[in-house]
């Protein structure tokens, strides 16, 4: 996903990245290491923005699953191994996120980057269940994080291998164990590649900048964050999809 921040084609060059193949339609066949990486920054942001808003809401977290499975267990035992309403919305959160996975798996069917598949529609559809799980907040808490997890398992599984690491954008633990074990190779004397600890680090700022919003704008100013998200998700996919669609005509 291509991206005008003027700080990202420095950011790559200083890593030494240059562009890569990827399968691609006529006349973008050439993906730019700045796409891909203002991409993944752009993602996590929106999708640590979404968490946010939800966990300061409703304390409920979307956007990955650790926390909520062993939240299930937890409220299992406090309601004496009954079943209560906190694990309920929890367990369909959960629900939510397999199932918008399982839907990319089944639509874009492989992680490596390639720009014939629909990432343009599939980031449009993730901006309208954003939108419906904010139209449903009132009606439904259950049924409104089961459709912000679903947007959010559906972008975790876009996941795109960049140069053998595995770009995740709803959760940053397995960028940190990148950049971790990274760094333990280099204070090794292990030869390691700059843009291997530059990338991790990148994503994971994006991330913590997009919950800083999201808490700054709800709690200093109640706005609807999850709206927002999923407007821009929107507007971002069409974008995408008409830039392809130009990209390829202008390929003949």
């Amino acid at each position: 996903m291509p991206t005008g921040t003027s700080a990202l084609p420095g950011i790559c060059a200083c890593l030494g990245v240059g562009e890569f193949q990827c399968g691609g339609v006529d006349g973008l066949d050439q993906v730019k290491p700045v796409w891909v990486l203002g991409g993944g920054c752009v993602l996590a942001f929106f999708a640590a923005a979404v968490n946010t808003d939800f966990m300061l809401r409703f304390g409920v977290s979307v956007s990955h699953l650790t926390g909520d499975l062993t939240r299930v267990s937890a409220e299992s035992v406090r309601a004496g191994g009954h079943w209560s309403a906190e694990a309920s919305v929890l367990t369909w959160s959960i629900l939510g996120f397999i199932g918008g996975a399982a839907t990319s798996g089944f639509f874009i069917h492989h992680p490596t980057l390639d720009l014939r598949r629909p990432y343009g529609r599939s980031v449009i559809v993730i901006g309208l269940m954003l939108l419906l799980a904010e139209l449903t907040m009132g009606r439904s808490l259950v049924i409104a994080c089961f459709l912000a997890a679903w947007a959010c398992g559906f972008q975790n599984a876009l996941a795109t291998r960049f140069r053998g690491l595995v770009l995740r954008t709803t959760h940053i633990t397995g960028l940190l164990t990148e950049l971790g074990q990274n760094l333990g190779m280099r204070l090794r004397g292990h030869e390691v590649e700059g843009w291997k600890i530059g990338t991790p680090l990148a994503l994971a700022g994006a991330f913590l900048a997009g919950g800083a919003a999201a808490a700054y704008l709800r709690l200093s100013h109640d706005l609807p964050v999850a709206l927002f998200c999923g407007v821009a998700y929107v507007a971002g996919g069409v974008a995408w999809s008409v830039t392809k669609h130009f990209g390829r005509s202008a390929g003949g």
